[in-house]
């Protein structure tokens, strides 16, 4: 049963910290592109982060770039997105993703909430 799960939400102030976590099972994690997409309020799904099995290559969408670091350790087959200089446009709901290399399957989690406020 593959199972991905999501941890390390909450709140955090405007330029804090945060980190999510996603640990996953079910599946042999290393041969997976992991990716961090985000939900905001009332918005469409968009990709924020990816790493490939091996922890090389990580791209971040433009919005984050500088701020946001995303990383995996295949030992504890978990995914991370550790946020900087967080901003309020940062609140949205953080889904985990897998998605094999020869892009035939792709798993979710169920989401994190995030939200970003004084």
């Amino acid at each position: 049963q593959v199972q991905l799960v999501e941890s390390g939400g909450g709140l955090g102030e405007p330029g804090g910290s945060l980190r999510v976590s996603c640990a996953a099972s079910g599946f042999v994690f290393s041969d997976y592109v992991m990716r961090w997409y985000r939900q905001p309020p009332g918005k469409e799904r968009e990709l924020v982060a990816s790493i490939a099995p091996l922890g090389d290559n990580p791209y971040y969408t433009d919005a984050v770039k500088g701020r946001f670091t995303i990383s995996r350790d295949n030992g504890k087959n978990t995914v991370y997105l550790q946020m900087n200089s967080l901003k309020s446009d940062d609140t949205a709901v953080y889904f985990c993703s897998a998605r094999s290399l020869d892009f035939q399957r792709v798993y979710w989690g169920q989401g994190t909430q995030v939200t970003v406020s004084s």
